[in-house]
């Protein structure tokens, strides 16, 4: 398992895409941390920020933007483990010198942890070093002392280690690259925030949302980026409810993987 999981991260990092993702997310997320502080506080043309929220609550909600702006990021670098394998056909090679597929599936599981974690901390740090010096001088503070606001911004980093796991396992489903990428930037981009926000539009729908891959990850966090843009309260998950449902995700998917793509004769 050492060799196989020593493998693994090695091919996480030796092409240039990861590094390329990591840049990127760093920079979206500076910019949109920005952008979105000062536009929750800075007054246009007399009239005030369109947001409900204030001080620590506001700070917090900027504060876990890395998730559910830059998750797809992690998604399709995790994604990516499995799906370049096929594209390149380095399958055959991987299962010659590792021929337990449940180890090497597993093995690819645990290597995107590092690769998670400092997409997480970058990530969170870029949107902090943008969104903090514009909340201290135009919003009620930056609360970079504050006890939850710590948390959040711990969670916000840890969380993308669940991201990448998720990306890795999806990618054992989806094996063709293309096809997994599409799927995750639908998503991600477009079917689970419109899905959100119609879900909770209803009574009878709004608990189904709180089970969305998204609204788990929120509920990690602590704290949820569409507080910010909304109506000021989401409700959320207790932490440990939403890391069993990120969990139970990324379980499913990889049984799933292990039981089609990891199970087929490869040549």
């Amino acid at each position: 398992m050492t060799a196989a999981l020593i493998a693994e991260y090695r091919k996480f990092v030796s092409t240039r895409m990861w590094w390329i993702l990591l840049v990127a997310l760093v920079l979206y997320l500076g910019f949109i941390g920005l952008v979105l502080s000062v536009s929750l506080t800075v007054e246009v043309e007399g009239r005030p920020p369109q947001t409900q929220l204030s001080g620590a609550e506001l700070a917090r909600s900027i504060y876990a933007l890395t998730s559910p702006i830059g998750y797809v990021f992690a998604l399709v670098i995790g994604s990516l483990a499995v799906t370049g394998e096929f594209r390149h056909q380095t399958i055959t090679t991987s299962l010659l010198v590792e021929p337990r597929r449940t180890v090497l599936l597993s093995a690819k599981l645990v290597a995107g942890i590092p690769i998670g974690l400092l997409y997480g901390i970058l990530g969170t740090a870029a949107v902090v070093v943008t969104a903090a010096p514009v909340l201290a001088w135009q919003g009620d503070g930056a609360y970079l002392t504050d006890g939850r606001t710590v948390e959040v911004i711990v969670a916000s980093m840890l969380v993308m280690v669940l991201w990448t796991a998720m990306g890795v396992a999806f990618g054992s489903v989806v094996s063709n690259q293309v096809a997994a990428i599409v799927i995750l930037l639908a998503f991600t981009q477009l079917v689970e925030p419109i899905a959100r926000v119609a879900l909770a539009s209803f009574d009878a729908t709004s608990s189904v949302a709180l089970y969305l891959p998204g609204a788990a990850a929120d509920a990690v966090v602590g704290s949820s980026f569409y507080s910010s843009v909304g109506s000021g309260t989401v409700e959320l998950l207790p932490r440990w409810a939403g890391v069993i449902i990120m969990l139970a995700y990324i379980a499913v998917f990889a049984v799933l993987g292990r039981a089609t793509t990891f199970r087929r004769d490869i040549v």
